[in-house]
Formats: C-alpha cells, structure tokens, sequence
C-alpha cells in the first residue's frame, strides 16, 4: 500500500474521502464530525492588515499609541478593527464575530488605551477574560507592545502559577486586569479582587469559555461588576444556544460579523487523509513531514496521553517536537511555545488547550491526528495557519 505524502498530490489511497457510514462507525463515540465538511480548496482571504482603506497613521488616535501600532509594524487596521474602533471609543457595547487571525485583540486595546489616554484625568480600569492561558498571555504581551512609553500598568492572571504573588500585586493599581476566569474568581473570592472598580469589561473568545464549563464563573464575575459601563464580547463563531447568556451580559450592543461564525477560514487548503485499516498511522505522519514547506506543523491530539506519546515518538524518529496541554505546568508551556516560534522545534503536539491561545506567525500546517469532537473545535484549530491574509494547509487524519 502507497504511504508516501505530498503536499501538492497526496498519495490519494490515504485520503479517500469517508462515507458517512463508515464515520458514524468509527467515531461515534468521540466524534459528531462529518469528514465530508473538511475538504476544501485555499483562497486568499480579504482579511488582513493592509486591506482596509483607513491607516493608522490618519485616525485620531493619540501620537504615542500611533507610534506602537507603526512600530509593531501595522499600516491599517483589520476589518474588525476597523469597523468597531468609532463607537468602542465612543463606549458603546459590542458582540464582534470574527475568525482567528483578524486582530480582535487589537479591536479591543487600542479602543481601550485611546480613551485611556485621553481621559488621563479620569482613571477607569478594564477586565479582560480569556478562556485559556496561552491566549492571556498573548493579549498582556500585545498590551506591552501597544502601551511602550505610555504610563499604563496591566496585570495578567492565570492558574498555574503563584497564587501569593498575585494577591501582593494587586496592592497595587492596574489599568487592564487580564486572566482566566477560574483564577480570576479565586482572586475575588479571597477578597483580593475588587470588580466593583471595574468599568470595562472584554470577554475574548466567549464561546470557548462556554464550552469549557465556564458558564457559572463567568455569571460570578459579571455579577460582580456593579460599575460597569461597557461590555465588548468577541467570539470566533457563534450559537444560538448562547444568546440567552449574552442577553445577560450585553445590553442593545452593535454587531459586527467579519464572516457568518460557522466555517472554517478560506484562506487555508483542508483535506483528510484516509488511514487503510492496518496501517501504521503514525509512519503516514512521518511520510506527511518529510515535505520540508512543512517547516512549523501544530499537531492536534484529543488527549494528554497521545500529546506525550507522539512528540517522544517524533523526537526518537529525528522531528524535534515539544508539547503543550493541560498537564504540562505554565513554565513548561510557555518555553515550548517560545521554542516552536523560534523555529528550534517544528511540531507542537497540542490537545484543544491551545487551540485559542496560539498565535504564532507562518505556521504551514495544522494537522488533526484524531477527528476533533465537533465543528467549533476544527474551526479553532485550522485557525491557527493561513493567518493575517496568509495561506495554510490543514490535513485531518480519519481512521
């Protein structure tokens, strides 16, 4: 049996496309996926920095922002910046929907650090909540990267790491709060955590959150904001079964949808790969691989276990991998993601904990090993290719 794979013309034994039949057999305990929804050409999308007419460097944004944002080196907002960026200054309550990739993070600061700026002489402070660790910490890096020179203080909180250390930081006084809502609810708990001072209030990625169980947290820490005066809410995709709890948060907010919240990103070529039965699948991998474009490949696992197993398997068969998920400790994660940037590993072998958090330039391929458990997560997982207008190929592996 052919086992070879190339980018260009896959071996097509591997990737006979699977009746629906043959899927509910093989994933009916884990799966509702059908295969069919996951094979599609790559089309360069509209969606990236410089499409947008307006620039930077013509909004009334404050000269030193304007500063960061050039040195960061963008020339025009995303389209979702763009179309929010007016009425967030002007405080008004948002729903964005938007795939990964489009800059929601920076729809949500520079509103905040404009009016930060230019009300100087009127503190207020924003908490922002993120469903997962990775992605808290690359929104609190963003906000260093905006806010250089500017006198403004953010604080990020998240599980896994020194729970003490967090409480002595907030003796004193931040302007942005950003942290996971388990820590974030710990530190209010404990009395440490006043939400009453907080005007702003940012849920990133809201229907992860819910899908995580982080229903009831969510509820106590809104709840808590008895000052609040503006409520941004961004999600890459959406579900009418949600809209009774955003009608709780949101009060008449404006809506923007970039795209319709239910399809994976055009910008990155997707297919499946067929695995004939006794077949090693593991040796498909190392066949997928040897194409050298592949050069930085997140490998997406549905359990620890199998995270652990593959990238040791990897690592004894010559691909330098690290890996990333839940029981790794936030030290470990973070230097495994800082070496997958850095280009001194190739594959980051990922169960779903990072499918929200990882925002890494030029990743080429995006690889399912095991079929995710429903659409939202596949959507969430290719998001992580074919961004800022860029192309990607997305390969999901179907026993």
């Amino acid at each position: 049996m052919q086992t070879s794979i190339n980018k260009r013309t896959p071996a097509r034994t591997n990737r006979t496309r699977v009746s629906g039949q043959q899927q509910r057999n093989n994933n009916s305990k884990k799966s509702t996926l059908n295969p069919e929804l996951l094979i599609q050409q790559a089309v360069v999308s509209s969606v990236k920095a410089i499409t947008v007419a307006t620039r930077f460097e013509e909004m009334d944004l404050q000269r030193q922002l304007k500063a960061n944002i050039q040195k960061m080196g963008f020339i025009s907002p995303t389209e979702i910046q763009d179309k929010t960026f007016d009425k967030l200054v002007n405080g008004a309550n948002l729903i964005g929907i938007a795939n990964t990739g489009t800059g929601k993070t920076g729809a949500f600061l520079i509103p905040i650090l404009e009016n930060l700026l230019r009300n100087n002489d009127r503190k207020f402070q924003s908490l922002i909540i993120v469903p997962t660790r990775e992605l808290a910490l690359q929104v609190y890096d963003e906000f260093k990267k905006l806010s250089e020179g500017l006198k403004l203080r953010a604080a990020c909180y998240i599980g896994g790491t020194n729970i003490e250390k967090d409480i002595l930081s907030l003796n004193n006084y931040f302007d942005l709060v950003i942290g996971t809502p388990g820590r974030l609810l710990d530190l209010r708990n404990r009395g440490n955590l006043k939400l009453s001072k907080f005007e702003v209030l940012v849920l990133d990625e809201f229907d992860k959150m819910l899908d995580m169980g982080f229903i009831r947290d969510i509820r106590e820490l809104v709840g808590g904001m008895k000052q609040r005066k503006q409520t941004l809410l961004f999600s890459a995709t959406k579900d009418p079964k949600q809209q009774t709890i955003i009608n709780e948060i949101v009060s008449n907010p404006f809506v923007v949808e970039i795209h319709s919240g239910d399809q994976s990103s055009k910008n990155v070529e997707q297919d499946i790969i067929k695995i004939p039965e006794g077949q090693d699948k593991f040796k498909i991998l190392l066949d997928l691989l040897a194409d050298k474009d592949f050069d930085k490949v997140i490998l997406f696992t549905e359990t620890k276990h199998l995270a652990n197993r593959l990238s040791k398997k990897l690592n004894n068969s010559g691909v330098k991998s690290d890996q990333i998920h839940g029981n790794k400790s936030q030290n470990y994660r973070i230097n495994a993601l800082e070496k997958f940037k850095k280009g001194s590993i190739r594959v980051l072998v990922a169960t779903d904990v990072a499918a929200r958090g990882i925002d890494v330039n030029n990743v080429s391929l995006v690889v399912n090993y095991q079929l995710p458990k429903d659409f939202d997560t596949y959507i969430h997982r290719v998001g992580r290719t074919g961004r800022a207008g860029k192309t990607g190929t997305a390969y999901t592996f179907v026993d």
